[in-house]
């Protein structure tokens, strides 16, 4: 089928190469240029805005959104929305908050335009392997877009999850699930690495990858980044976070689900950005004022 794309960073150029490979028509445009001019190259049409790439499009029109949640998503709908029409769907596979995509599917919906909310996994590997892909809205509209989802993900690797927001609701855990797996795998090769012991984790990390109940495809890229620098000398441990898991807590908390291992993991992170923890010397000066612990002066 014939469909627009919008976005085409790591991910977004990645999905496109998958759907041309697999005779689907592109019409691709993103803020770039350059990346633009990539995706003509694998054989997109290229764009030269979001009108023009409504324009190139035949009723009932696809427009996917690979972009950063928020602004950019809120911007680009409602620079389509005067060019599209009834029938039309608009698709955001980006990380947007599962309410914000609720209201957008609820608003587009005034004009008779789709919304479907599409949680995107699989990263960069995407274009090998596939992406996982959780879509939220309603059925018709799915049914309209399952050309494009029976390409981009593996066999069985896609499923209408519900109603718009379910989508992104469940993208949110997925990411919320994969915090805590991280923290898990960092918490223990920092304890392997601090054993006494003269381990080699490229060795280890290898080892678990077989018959372990702890293999996983994360533990697969833990290999693989071991390989490339087996004491990670070259990483700085600073770890971002987008934005999943502070919305997964927030959603906890209002439910009073308990999740302390999202927490944890998120708290981590914050730790993780500090250079140097005002907690830790308020605790030092404490233990040195009731115990006369010594202090470590800078």
């Amino acid at each position: 089928m014939k469909l627009g794309f919008v976005g085409l960073g790591r991910m977004g150029a990645n999905m496109v190469r998958r759907l041309l490979a697999d005779g689907h028509e592109v019409v691709a445009w993103a803020r770039s240029e350059d990346s633009v001019k990539a995706a003509v190259a694998d054989g997109a049409l290229g764009a030269a805005s979001l009108e023009d790439v409504a324009f190139r499009l035949a009723p009932p029109r696809v427009v996917w959104l690979m972009i950063p949640a928020g602004d950019p998503v809120e911007q680009s709908i409602a620079a389509l929305r005067p060019l599209l029409s009834a029938g039309d769907v608009v698709v955001d596979g980006g990380n947007s908050r599962f309410s914000d995509s609720a209201r957008r599917a609820a608003d587009l919906e005034k004009d008779r335009v789709g919304f479907l909310d599409a949680g995107t996994s699989g990263g960069v590997w995407g274009l090998k392997y596939g992406y996982c892909l959780m879509v939220g809205g309603r059925s018709d509209h799915f049914r309209l877009v399952e050309p494009v989802f029976k390409t981009l993900a593996p066999p069985e690797g896609y499923a209408h999850v519900g109603a718009p927001g379910s989508g992104h609701f469940t993208k949110m855990v997925h990411n919320a699930i994969e915090y805590a797996m991280l923290q898990g795998y960092g918490e223990g090769f920092e304890m392997l690495q601090a054993s006494g012991y003269d381990l080699d984790l490229l060795q280890v990390s290898r080892l678990w990858t077989h018959a372990s109940v702890v293999r996983s495809w994360l533990l697969d890229l833990l290999v693989l980044a071991l390989e490339n620098d087996p004491k990670l000398a070259t990483v700085k441990g600073f770890v971002q976070d987008s934005g999943e898991g502070r919305w997964t807590l927030h959603e906890a908390i209002e439910r009073a689900v308990p999740m302390p291992a999202l927490a944890d993991a998120l708290f981590a992170r914050f730790y993780s950005r500090q250079p140097e923890s005002f907690a830790a010397k308020v605790i030092a000066a404490l233990r040195n004022q009731f115990g006369g612990h010594a202090v470590t002066k800078e």
